[in-house]
């Protein structure tokens, strides 16, 4: 029996909650998330009690595998209402000498290094806000905004010996000594 999936999602005032099939819809103003879930897994809304509650729907009660997405279905919804209601946000440092990052437009120029500079373009629902060498993204999906500061990470990951490159601004990068010359 799953302990995550048993617990019911509170859905605060003001957030709308749809279901039609197997498309559950929250929506709060202008931030508005969707999601299908698997046929497995049954979703109800209780407007009385203003809660989402999941269950392995009819018939896959007993399957091992309707039990793995029982969790991970009531998961993706409570991220979802955390989304719409506070919305979620990574920040990123740009570590180098001649290093940062610039708003071109819908898309965001980074000089890492290379002999060009990368231009990413930015995904739709995410607000990106670059100072000088701290890049900031705000949305309301947490998948979205995690996956694009992952990529602009990954265009130049930071490295041990000199610590230059694209980290998040928590994350702490483990320095190496390099190579002693002399005696």
């Amino acid at each position: 029996m799953s302990r995550i999936g048993n617990k019911p999602i509170s859905v605060p005032g003001g957030v709308n909650c749809t279901i039609s099939g197997r498309e559950v819809t929250i929506a709060k103003g202008d931030k508005s998330l969707s999601m299908t879930h698997r046929p497995e897994i049954s979703v109800v809304w209780d407007e009385g009690e203003r809660s989402i509650s999941c269950a392995p729907a009819p018939g896959f009660e007993d399957s091992r595998q309707a039990r793995a997405y029982w969790g991970m279905t009531r998961a993706l919804l409570q991220n979802m209402v955390t989304g719409v209601t506070e919305g979620y946000k990574k920040s990123l440092e740009v570590v180098g000498v001649g290093w940062g990052a610039s708003m071109k437009g819908a898309e965001i120029e980074m000089k890492v290094g290379y002999a060009n500079p990368i231009g990413m373009p930015i995904p739709s629902g995410l607000d990106v806000k670059v100072d000088k060498q701290f890049i900031h993204i705000e949305g309301p999906d947490k998948q979205k905004v995690g996956q694009f500061a992952a990529m602009l990470r990954s265009t130049r990951k930071p490295e041990p010996y000199t610590g230059r490159g694209v980290k998040y601004t928590n994350e702490v990068v483990r320095r190496k000594q390099g190579k002693v010359f002399g005696s």
